[in-house]
């Protein structure tokens, strides 16, 4: 199995998995996919297999035995070994410690904001500010309704994260709303809102 297979991002979440809980890769994917918007576009049932296949080569992992439901195939259960364990830890001391450049689809977007001009931008960004509120307000309930429920708040601290930035997204697109609108962000007199000229 390629090195570089131990090297892609679902390593961390499968090694978390197991550390709950043995589990199927099929049970993983399912997991992986409920939990995280992320994980639920990037992940294929291909890719994950794939990742656990390379964490037991690599000792990480180890099979714990077999289960069958119904008429379902017989599905191998895994669990996180010693090794998987330290592994586990190595990489989210190091994580946790290193800020990295995360690249995220609105980052890549907002970089070429420019193309849809004043009013564009200021239509298309309110319009995200709503939908964001939204999901917020969604989230924040549920992540009450689970610490009213009784779940400890480091088990959920992820939700919290996640909401942090939601909140830091959204005022600051109010900002940059407001600067447009106030004229203090500007527009190019060649706008590049002004579609490039047709070749014919």
């Amino acid at each position: 199995m390629p090195r570089r297979a131990l090297d892609n991002p679902i390593v961390l979440a499968v090694l978390g998995l197991l550390l709950e809980q043995p589990s199927h890769p099929h049970q993983m994917l399912n997991e992986l996919r409920r939990r995280s918007e992320s994980h639920a576009a990037a992940i294929t049932r291909g890719t994950l297999y794939n990742t656990v296949a390379a964490l037991a080569e690599a000792g990480w992992v180890t099979e714990q035995g077999r289960e069958r439901l119904g008429n379902r195939p017989e599905r191998t259960v895994y669990a996180l070994t010693q090794a998987g364990w330290d592994e586990l830890v190595r990489r989210l001391d190091s994580q946790v410690r290193n800020p990295q450049r995360e690249f995220s689809q609105f980052l890549g977007t907002v970089t070429y904001l420019g193309a849809l001009g004043p009013s564009g931008a200021v239509e298309a960004l309110t319009e995200r500010t709503q939908r964001l509120r939204q999901r917020t307000d969604a989230d924040e309930e549920r992540l009450a309704d689970a610490l009213a429920a009784g779940a400890p708040r480091l088990h959920v601290i992820e939700a919290e994260y996640a909401l942090c930035l939601a909140r830091a997204e959204l005022t600051w697109i109010a900002s940059v709303i407001d600067d447009i609108r106030g004229g203090s962000l500007t527009w190019p007199a060649a706008s590049t809102a002004t579609p490039p000229p047709q070749d014919h």
